[in-house]
Parts: structure tokens; sequence; C-alpha cells
């Protein structure tokens, strides 16, 4: 349970960087900038921590992904940014694949359904 709590904390920190990023305007703004590198270096140890337990494959899709999605939505609402269909499509797809890669996790062995034997 631990490693999932470091893994939400990635991704927080992660979206936090990210945000700070648009803030720093090209790193010319300091505080913002400072924000990036912490939110970064956060992000980073916390999903290390994670990874004691998390396999690499699926805690790197979820942080990436959820990172992606929250990160796009936030553009929309705070920056304006714009949300059309293909960007619904392409946040959508994002999440299918962790929710797959999640599935995956557990093949089932039973009918032997495993890509490697």
């Amino acid at each position: 349970m631990k490693s999932y709590i470091y893994l939400a904390l990635a991704i927080c920190c992660e979206i936090f960087g990210t945000t700070m990023l648009k803030l720093s305007d090209g790193f010319t703004n300091l505080l913002p900038g400072i924000g990036v590198i912490m939110g970064m270096g956060l992000s980073f140890y916390f999903l290390s921590m994670s990874l004691k337990v998390i396999p690499l494959s699926f805690a790197y899709a979820v942080w990436s992904g959820v990172g992606t999605a929250v990160t796009a939505l936030i553009g929309v609402l705070i920056w304006g940014d714009p949300f059309t269909v293909v960007s619904f499509i392409g946040i959508a797809a994002i999440i299918g694949g962790v929710v797959l890669l999640n599935a995956s996790k557990h093949p089932d062995k039973a009918s032997g359904d495993t890509l490697i034997s």
C-alpha cells in the first residue's frame, strides 16, 4: 500500500513540476523555475520508492499516463488550451492503456494466456 502512496505522490509532484514549467516562462521566472526542479526531483524520488514493490512497466505507465491526462486538463481549464474530440480520444487512449496494463499484471495462468512461456 505504501508503494501506491509513493506513486500517487510522484504523480502529484510531476504535475506540479510540469505546471511550474509553464509558469517559469522558459526558466526566466525564478520561483517557478525552482518549482520545476523541486517538483521533478521529488517526482523521480517518489517514483523510485514506489518501484521497490510496483513493477516498472505498470508504475511508469500510470505515472506518465495520469500525469499527461491531468496536465492536459489543467492546460484546458487554466490556460485555455484547445480541447477537441481528438484530445479527448488521446486522453481516453492513455487511460485505457493504463487499465490494460493493470489487467495484464495478473495473466490467467490456468488457460496459459501469457506472452512468454
